[in-house]
């Protein structure tokens, strides 16, 4: 007999209260601490109150979700579901996977919820909630949905120009002498994001610059790794954006001109990502659906 499955995803995943509700899936706001005070994504923290709080110098940090909280999300589910798909951020960025995974090993949650770390965060980790979506409604349960995805969980990148490098010069990422002789040459940095790893990929002189060398990249990653899933029809191309809508929309049409053959997905960029990018950062990146 087939089993009733839930989907639940975190906030990292930029799925908003809206789409969650549309696609039918449940989503853990995340929390953050602003000056000292918790706020939960999309729930008690508005995107335009963040950028305020950033623009204003606050002290932002991410933090992981307490455990009550997300069985509070399993228990909820589990009323009316047999089991759970639970996709929460890469563990390679954050120990609420891990956390979660712990809490899925003991009674009542072994052999109901599965949680699946296949390193993905934003929009990488929205496409996988629409593969899980996809695998489930084919008919897979949660064991063979965790194992699929975790399959392709090699089969991804972002590249990420950053508009501002002052947030990662707050991180620790780069130094302050770095951060202004970037600022005066109008220098972008392009981050690469892989299976929970984030590096120094190019710079570039000003963000249009900047956007070429992320289309190049991919245009040479499709050429190279993700030739053969591209010919199956399987690569979804993402893409992600902190900047304002107008920016985000003209980003979203240069992609569209110039992959026409692929799927795109875009998002605004989730905050947990966003704390360390800021705003009028621009992303693109490929995601490989599992077979």
């Amino acid at each position: 007999m087939m089993k009733n499955v839930a989907i639940a995803t975190d906030s990292h995943s930029s799925i908003t209260p809206e789409m969650a509700q549309t696609l039918g899936v449940a989503v853990l706001p995340m929390p953050f601490t602003i000056d000292d005070t918790c706020y939960l994504e999309e729930e008690t923290l508005t995107r335009a109150e963040f950028y305020a709080h950033q623009r204003r110098g606050a002290k932002i940090a991410t933090s992981q979700p307490a455990p009550a909280d997300v069985t509070a999300l399993w228990d909820n589910l589990l009323t009316d579901h047999d089991e759970v798909v639970y996709i929460p951020i890469s563990s390679g960025l954050s120990g609420s996977c891990q956390a979660a995974m712990a809490l899925a090993a003991d009674a009542p949650y072994a052999g109901r919820v599965f949680v699946v770390d296949n390193g993905r965060v934003a929009t990488a980790l929205h496409v996988t909630v629409l593969d899980a979506l996809r695998l489930r409604d084919a008919g897979d349960d949660a064991a063979t949905i965790k194992r699929k995805l975790e399959a392709v969980r090699e089969d991804m990148c972002i590249y990420v120009a950053v508009e501002t490098l002052e947030h990662l010069k707050r991180g620790g990422r780069i130094n302050p002498a770095t951060a202004l002789i970037g600022t005066l040459l109008h220098i972008k940095p392009i981050l690469h994001f892989t299976t929970g790893t984030l590096s120094a990929y190019k710079k570039a002189r000003g963000m249009n610059r900047a956007q070429d060398v992320m289309i190049e990249a991919i245009r040479a990653e499709l050429a190279g790794r993700f030739a053969e899933p591209l010919a199956q029809g399987r690569v979804t191309l993402l893409a992600a954006s902190s900047a304002s809508p107008e920016a985000t929309a003209a980003w979203e049409a240069r992609l569209r001109r110039e992959f026409p053959e692929l799927p795109l997905l875009c998002d605004q960029l989730s905050l947990g990502v966003a704390c360390h990018i800021g705003e009028g950062g621009m992303g693109v990146g490929l995601s490989v659906s599992p077979e």
